[in-house]
Parts: structure tokens; sequence; C-alpha cells
């Protein structure tokens, strides 16, 4: 009997289709692997999405650049190529339905999500650009406060630029609290190592010259509210520091603004103070820098003020050496014959100056006020006057004692020039013979000196005070 044979079984072929090519694309645009798992392939969904994940950490914290950023365009240009490449292939039906549909509401998020960091970005940039460009550190900082993680992610290059202006803006913050300290203490050393800073600022992070420009303007602005020694002295700094050949150089331009008025004022301060040599210095130093200024006048005064400070100050520190090296007090009014010329008396013996303090007060004068300065010298015995008989008491032997003049060798000084006017002896007259006399150590009691009156006194220095 014949039995047919059977017909081998075989297991029905999945059904294959041909994959939608735009889903699988628009699902690796999202570069979450969403293409790869509508074609099934799971495990290439994972990797994407793990080296995805990858790219986003260093984007967000090492921020490589923009070489780096450029690499994630060409990965993520890359997974969508891939896709459409593998959805090319026929394959089982897709278990989900509508892919392209969830593709698009998958993608289309991220998309729109970058798309949005990255206008908010460039906006951030902007501001923070606006500032820079302005030199206002304030609204750079309130720019940056608005960068957070998404930022880093999307734009690592504009974070970066950003960080260099949170550096430029951070190390001018402490320039700027350096300069006023040492322009407050008058410390050069304070002010080079400022500007130092601000030339490095200018140097290490390019682009912020007006950050560094709105710096050194608050503080060459701040100097005219200074005390004027104190803006005289930074003036001097400013003047002698060397070119650095970039805007810190712009500095001297204010001197001609500041300087003449803190100089003069300066020289009014130590005026004021008798420091006569200090003051001359300032007056002196605004008319040689600034000449034909509009202060020269005041300055000229100055210095004709301080020289006379100066003089006087070495009138009194010379007192009775002036006798043996005369100099010049310009301010004093000239030598006059004819006239009474005011003195300052210098005497050498102080132990006999009795008859010297008896000169009439208005022939005398301070150094500001005299005309002269008149040197007597000790005392001697002029020419005699009278002889008389006198009975000694120790012996009753009679003595005849001569009475002489009072005379003093005398000089006189012209203050003004320094020239010797007078040189003479002058002798006084005066009563002589009294009825007794008295002689102690070794005086000679055969030769005595009259007694003067004040007008004797008066006449004979006479030729003197009022030639």
């Amino acid at each position: 009997m014949y039995y047919p044979t059977p017909e081998p079984y075989y297991e029905p072929k999945p059904e294959l289709a041909r994959q939608d090519r735009l889903a699988v694309a628009i699902g690796n645009a999202s570069l979450l692997g969403v293409g790869y798992l509508l074609l099934g392939r799971r495990a290439w969904a994972v990797v994407t999405t793990l080296v995805t994940i990858a790219f986003l950490v260093l984007l967000g914290t090492a921020v490589p650049g923009v070489w780096f950023e450029v690499l994630f365009l060409v990965w993520w240009a890359a997974l969508v190529a891939h896709g459409w490449y593998l959805a090319r292939i026929p394959a089982r039906l897709p278990s989900v339905r509508w892919p392209r549909t969830v593709a698009l509401l998958i993608a289309v998020p991220v998309l729109v999500g970058i798309g949005y960091m990255r206008f908010d970005a460039a906006s951030i940039e902007d501001r923070i650009t606006e500032a820079r460009d302005s030199g206002d550190c304030g609204k750079a900082q309130s720019a940056l406060d608005m960068i957070w993680f998404g930022h880093h992610v999307v734009d690592g290059p504009m974070t970066v630029r950003g960080e260099r202006t949170a550096q430029a803006c951070a190390r001018l913050a402490d320039t700027k609290g350096a300069l006023e300290v040492a322009a407050s203490k008058r410390d050069t050393q304070g002010l080079r190592s400022s500007y130092d800073e601000l030339g490095a600022v200018l140097t290490d992070l390019p682009g912020h010259d007006r950050m560094v420009s709105t710096v050194l303007d608050g503080f060459l602005d701040s100097l005219s509210g200074r005390e004027p020694c104190d803006v005289a002295e930074l003036a001097d700094w400013l003047r002698q520091r060397p070119a650095s050949n970039n805007l810190l150089d712009r500095s001297a331009d204010v001197l001609p603004k500041i300087a003449p008025a803190a100089l003069v004022g300066c020289g009014d301060k130590r005026a004021e103070a008798r420091d006569w040599a200090a003051a001359k210095a300032r007056y002196q130093q605004m008319l040689d820098q600034y000449p034909g200024h509009e202060l020269t006048a005041k300055a000229q005064e100055g210095v004709k003020q301080a020289t006379l400070g100066l003089e006087l100050q070495n009138l009194a520190r010379l007192g009775k050496g002036y006798c043996k090296t005369p100099v010049v007090y310009s301010g004093a009014a000239p030598y006059a014959k004819g006239a009474t010329n005011r003195a300052v008396v210098y005497h050498d013996d102080d132990f006999d100056d009795m008859y010297i303090k008896k000169l009439p007060a208005e022939w005398q004068a301070d150094n500001s006020q005299a005309v002269m300065v008149v040197c007597i010298g000790e005392r001697e015995a002029g020419a005699p006057v009278r002889t008389c008989p006198y009975r000694d008491r120790s012996d009753g032997r009679v003595r005849n004692v001569t009475f002489s003049k009072m005379a003093y060798p005398v000089k006189a000084y012209e203050l003004r020039t320094g020239n010797l006017v007078a040189d003479t002896r002058v002798e006084i007259a005066g009563a002589a013979c009294p009825p007794t006399v008295t002689s102690f150590g070794d005086n000679d009691p055969l030769r005595m000196v009259v007694e003067p009156s004040d007008s004797d006194i008066r006449a004979a220095f006479a030729p003197v005070f009022t030639p």
C-alpha cells in the first residue's frame, strides 16, 4: 500500500518590511539611540547613549573647546547618517506603532531644548561682551551668574570666554583695592605692583582693555580729591614710571591737569608748617615742569616767600655766629644814610651787657624787620677824660685815678647784602670822679671808666644806627 511522503515542516519566515528611514534618522538625532531601538538594535542604542553621556559630561566639566564641539556635531551627524543607512535593509515589522511619531516626540524636545540653550547662551555672551566693551565688571558678573551646567554642555567655548572675563574682573577688583591702599599710604612699591598687575591682565586676558581702563580711570580720577602733598608725591611716581607701551602709559596724560595745583597746594601746606625747604622745592618744581601755567605767578611768589623763610631760619640758626660769617636776608630793607637803620644787636660779652641793653628800643628789631646786624665787641678803655686824687683806705696814701671813656669795637652789616657798612670804635662819655671808687680783682685801681647815662650811650652809638 502506498503512503504519500509528508512534506517537511518549515517555520514561517518572519514577515519583513521596509523600515521608516526618516523615523530612524530622527530617532538617532535625539542622541539617545531611539532610532536603533526602532530597528531593534538595543546594543547599539545602549552604546550610543553611553557615548552621548560621556560627551555631555566632558562638555559640561572639562570644556575642551570648539574642536570638541565640532567632534560632538560629527558624532551627532554620524548617528543620523548611520540610522538612515541601517534602515535601508528590510526587517521585521517594528513593534512600535507610528515610529515616526515616537521619534519626533523624543527628538524634537531634545533638539528644541538644545537650540533654546544655545540661544540663551548666545544672549548671555552678548551681555558679557557688551559689559566687557563698556568696562563694566558689575554687568558682566550679573550675566556670568546666569550660566549653569546646561550652558557648559551646549556652548562650552562661551563659558570659557565668560570664565576669562570672570578672572579678569576678579583680578581687577583686587588691583583696584590695592591701588586705593597704595595711594592712601603713598606706597610707591604698592603702586608699582598694582600697575604690573594691570599690565598682566592686559597680557594674560586679551580683550579686557576697557575693564582695565575703567580701573585705571577710577584711580586717576581719585587723585584730585586727595591732599595736595599726597597728589604731588603720586604724580612724581607717575611721571617717573617707565613706559609700558600700552594703555597704562596714558596715566601721564592726567599730570598736567592735577600736578600744578597739587604742587602749589603742597607748597602752601609746607609753608604753613614753616618747612621752607620743602615748600620752595614744590613751588620750583611747578615752575620747572609747567612753565607758563596759570599758577606761575603764585608759584613764583611762593618761591620768594620760601626763600625769605629759609634765609630767616639761617639767620636764627647763626645767631651771634653771623658776626663771623655774614649771610644775606633778601627781604630786609636797604641800608640808608640819613635814616634810622634798625638792627639786630649782638654783643660778645654777656657779663658786661648792661650798657648795651640801654640802646634805644626803636633802634632794634628782630631778623624779619632789621636792616642791619650790629656786632659789638668786648669793652675797652677809651680816651682819658679826667684824673682825680683818692685816698687809699688800706694804707692812707693818696693816689691819682684816671677816668677814661668806655670804648667798644663795632661792626655793622647790611642784612640785604651781607656787606660791611660800618667798622668803627664807639667811645662813650660819662660821669667821672665819683666820691669813692672801688677796685675788684685784677682791675687797675689807677685807671677807671666813666659811668655813662642813657643819653651818653645814645649819643655814642647814634652814628652807627643813624649815619
